[in-house]
């Protein structure tokens, strides 16, 4: 499922949602980006903040991308929402609550008024969201997945991750060095697709740090 969006001095965007994968692609004046985003990484609530919807990452509330709201309309912005959502969780009924969570009135609000809303407190607001099931690595494994990233990536484009992954490495029991290895990853940007490409064990470990009940890499 593909969205287009365009908008004077912000350029133009392209959605376009692939199995549990959300390609994107920006195109403005200044810059021209491209944006990999493994869908179950993502916390499924998103926020408005200005003329925008962001999604984040349940990590520390990362925001990792966002869209022009009602773009090119609400009809067609509405159905990629519910699609994008119901992809990130997993669940056919994830979409039935977006008209609570982005009613008619907060659309309006924020598009006329330019309403900030800050991003959801996950530390702080959702005990749930605040815990991060940490336990003992599995070091065959994450070796193996430092072997193939620096095999298949430029390890100048990941080196401060990679440099998260070693400590991590030599102390798997150690959960402050596994919590500043997702805070690296969350930094990543578009490299995150590429990671979880090549490094499938980091993938179960982000999921399952993240409190995301949804059993894919099963």
């Amino acid at each position: 499922m593909k969205l287009k969006q365009t908008q004077f001095l912000k350029g133009s965007r392209e959605f376009e949602i692939a199995d549990d994968t959300l390609f994107v692609s920006i195109k403005s004046f200044f810059k021209q980006e491209k944006l990999t985003v493994d869908l179950s990484t993502l916390d499924p609530r998103p926020v408005i903040k200005g003329s925008e919807m962001k999604f984040y990452s349940p990590h520390r509330g990362h925001s990792i991308f966002s869209l022009l709201l009602n773009k090119p309309n609400k009809e067609e912005f509405n159905r990629f929402i519910d699609t994008l959502k119901q992809t990130i969780s997993g669940d056919d009924t994830a979409a039935a609550d977006i008209e609570t969570e982005i009613s008619e009135s907060v659309r309006e609000e924020a598009l006329n008024r330019n309403v900030y809303e800050e991003p959801p407190e996950f530390g702080e607001a959702d005990d749930e969201q605040d815990k991060v099931n940490f336990k003992p690595v599995i070091v065959a494994r994450l070796e193996d997945d430092i072997n193939m990233l620096k095999t298949y990536l430029d390890e100048n484009d990941i080196k401060p991750l990679l440099n998260s992954l070693e400590t991590l490495l030599a102390e798997p029991d150690n959960e402050a060095a596994f919590v500043k290895m997702l805070d690296v990853f969350n930094e990543l940007g578009f490299h995150q697709g590429p990671v979880l490409t090549y490094a499938p064990y980091v993938k179960v470990l982000v999921a399952e740090s993240n409190l995301i009940n949804q059993n894919w890499w099963k």
